[in-house]
């Protein structure tokens, strides 16, 4: 059995994926996401498990390099 998906972990690289949508602390602000464009390849790259239920961080749903500023 895998563990259950957690909304506020890229799915990717398990770091905080930044997501307002998925904290409730933040409703109603509007997400990065909103705003940047996602790499369709990191798309392609999430489990299915995760599948509109845990949103990529910022550095993974661009594709940059893991020292990258986000």
């Amino acid at each position: 059995m895998s563990a259950p998906v957690d909304p506020t972990r890229c799915p990717l690289c398990g770091q905080s994926n930044q997501c307002s949508q998925a904290d409730p602390t933040r409703a109603g602000e509007a997400c990065w996401c909103f705003t940047t464009k996602v790499d369709p390849a990191a798309l392609q790259r999430v489990p299915p498990p995760a599948i509109d239920r845990a949103c990529l961080c910022p550095r993974c749903a661009q594709a940059l390099p893991s020292d990258a500023p986000t």
